[in-house]
């Protein structure tokens, strides 16, 4: 989000560095976990084409859920990244199967993502 300049008027956006360290240290914690097993980003700011306003587009692949596809997001400790966040969870499976169907979503998410970890079993 835009925060104010110390003793200004003026509204400034977080740069890439901030974000992208501050989605670092969010993904630092799911890596211990052991049914993360990968994260990235995509889109505008993978891509460099992002501006003010840009959200950052997060992907996470997980072993496994009970949890609907539209939940998964919730409650998931993304507020220190200092612009909005559109998170995507998916389990091995499905990510598996929509690149194998060739999605063209999963495709163009392959060929931009900058994973920050991917584990041995993905």
């Amino acid at each position: 989000m835009p925060v104010r300049s110390l003793d200004s008027s003026v509204m400034k956006w977080p740069s890439k560095k901030e974000i992208i360290e501050a989605l670092k240290n969010w993904s630092d914690e799911l890596f211990n976990d052991s049914n993360t097993l990968a994260v990235g980003y995509f889109g505008s700011y993978a891509r460099g084409n992002y501006g003010v306003g840009s959200d950052l587009d997060v992907i996470t692949i997980i072993k496994e859920t009970n949890t609907p596809f539209e939940k998964r997001g919730i409650n998931r400790g993304l507020f220190a990244i200092p612009v909005p966040v559109d998170l995507l969870i998916y389990t091995i499976d499905e990510w598996r199967k929509m690149k194998k169907e060739k999605s063209h979503f999963a495709l163009k998410v392959e060929d931009e993502v900058v994973w920050l970890f991917k584990k041995a079993d993905f």
